[in-house]
């Protein structure tokens, strides 16, 4: 006969997130002992968290929050998008954002330094994992100051979190048209925020590949400046920010319209699942 009820495995489960047969397992090693079969079942995770090590997780979900001159955004990985949508590991991003950004990090090494009550960050989520069953990591972790904040989650699937974030930080203008630019920012992906930030030894590069494909195309010598910065000006429109056409009006640049609403933006930072 049974030792244990149907309300000590609904508990357990409730408590640890653990599935029926290993709560039902886990209560029977443990006698009934509701306390002594959550040990058990966190010390048998905590074996499996290292052969887990070497999978790839392509799954998670990305949060973010914003605070008195800095604002966080993090992605917590999983390996499915079974776990990513689980209330236990929606609800454990939450508490590693907080203490993320209680830490002010900046990176995933950072964060997963942090300390999150009598452990760290790292060693919580070590914690989750061997209940959840699967490798979980804070792989990212990006801080953005600012005066103002605006922080856009975009879901690609209804039935997932969300899975691209962005943060800008601004002064001036307003809150609508900060979202706005957060939402251009999740669908045009930009890397930097001006044409000025993009490295020195990335624009050469760009300049010599444009300029050997326009001479290999046969332009006229003559020509070729005039061909080549037209062809950089491309460049920087796909990668920094101001330089973008507007999603919502690609007859405006995203720098026309951060002018016109008085408002500019000191940083901003993109997470995308698994990328």
């Amino acid at each position: 006969m049974a030792n244990y009820s149907l309300a000590d495995v609904k508990e357990l489960r409730d408590r640890l997130g653990a599935g029926m047969l290993d709560s039902k397992n886990a209560l029977v090693e443990a006698d009934g002992d509701l306390e002594k079969a959550i040990e058990i079942l966190r010390v048998k995770g905590l074996k499996g968290v290292a052969k887990r090590e070497g999978r790839i997780t392509t799954a998670g979900l990305v949060t973010a929050k914003a605070g008195t001159g800095s604002a966080t955004l993090i992605e917590l990985a999983s390996e499915t998008d079974f776990v990513a949508k689980n209330d236990k590991f929606v609800a454990l991003a939450e508490t590693v954002l907080d203490a993320v950004a209680a830490a002010g990090a900046d990176s995933a090494e950072a964060g997963n330094a942090a300390s999150a009550g009598s452990q760290t960050v790292g060693e919580l989520v070590n914690d989750e994992a061997a209940l959840l069953g699967e490798k979980i990591e804070l792989r990212t972790v990006a801080s953005v100051k600012g005066d103002e904040f605006a922080i856009y989650l975009h879901k690609t699937s209804k039935d997932l979190p969300p899975q691209v974030g962005v943060v800008v930080g601004y002064t001036g203008g307003d809150a609508e048209t900060a979202r706005s630019i957060a939402q251009h920012i999740a669908f045009a992906a930009p890397k930097f925020l001006s044409r000025d930030e993009v490295p020195a030894d990335e624009v050469a590069r760009e300049r010599a590949i444009v300029e050997e494909t326009a001479k290999n195309e046969g332009k006229p010598e003559a020509a070729l400046p005039k061909i080549i910065e037209g062809r950089l000006t491309g460049f920087f429109k796909e990668i920094a920010l101001l330089d973008q056409p507007y999603a919502k009006d690609s007859k405006q640049s995203v720098q026309k319209v951060l002018t016109e609403a008085g408002m500019t933006i000191t940083g901003f930072a993109r997470v995308k699942v698994g990328a």
